[in-house]
């Protein structure tokens, strides 16, 4: 597999080429993997993705493995006890929004009866698949990860700024951002 056309970002790391392999870009469905995603993108927020990648495992042991009803109920003990998690990143702001956000994703559950309905409604379900032909190409927000961001922030979601949202979406198949040379984009297509 080393072989194969992939991304530039995917570089010569091993974690990061299997993250591009198998998981980036490709159609997430799954609440809690969405819940995951939302949380991790929001942690990497200031820092490189590879820093996340590095601490993901234990951020799944931490954070009860994603699940929104567990992380929906940490209180402030909690907190602290993941603010002492060298594994993890301990920004306090971080650690809070992930359990309100915990706490509104099932809000959306409750609402629409799942937050992939809620989510995927933006694109009719269907990823947009764009025509990347170089790293210049690929951008940092869209105005529907504007609108995605507005419409999270307005329902109390925290770390869900335009440029979050549209690396969230990049990470659950929202959006097809591989470059058109990279072999994931044909197996996408």
């Amino acid at each position: 597999m080393n072989n194969k056309i992939r991304c530039p970002w995917a570089g010569d790391t091993q974690l990061y080429q299997d993250y591009h392999d198998k998981e980036w870009g490709r159609p997430v469905r799954d609440d809690r993997k969405l819940f995951e995603m939302l949380i991790l993108e929001g942690a990497q927020a200031g820092l490189a993705w590879i820093t996340v990648l590095k601490k993901r495992e234990t951020y799944r042991t931490a954070f009860d493995g994603f699940d929104p009803y567990k992380v929906a109920l940490y209180n402030d003990a909690k907190v602290e006890e993941l603010m002492a998690n060298e594994g993890i990143i301990r920004n306090r702001l971080k650690i809070k929004s992930a359990v309100t956000n915990a706490r509104l994703f099932l809000d959306v559950v409750e609402k629409h009866g799942s937050f992939d309905k809620f989510l995927w409604a933006y694109v009719d379900g269907k990823p947009i698949v764009n025509r990347i032909e170089s790293m210049e190409d690929i951008p940092a927000t869209t105005p529907l990860s504007d609108r995605i961001s507005k419409d999270l922030k307005k329902l109390g979601f925290k770390f869900v700024g335009s440029t979050i949202m549209y690396a969230f979406m990049q990470a659950t198949g929202m959006v097809n951002d591989h470059m058109v040379d990279c072999f994931v984009y044909e197996e996408l297509a």
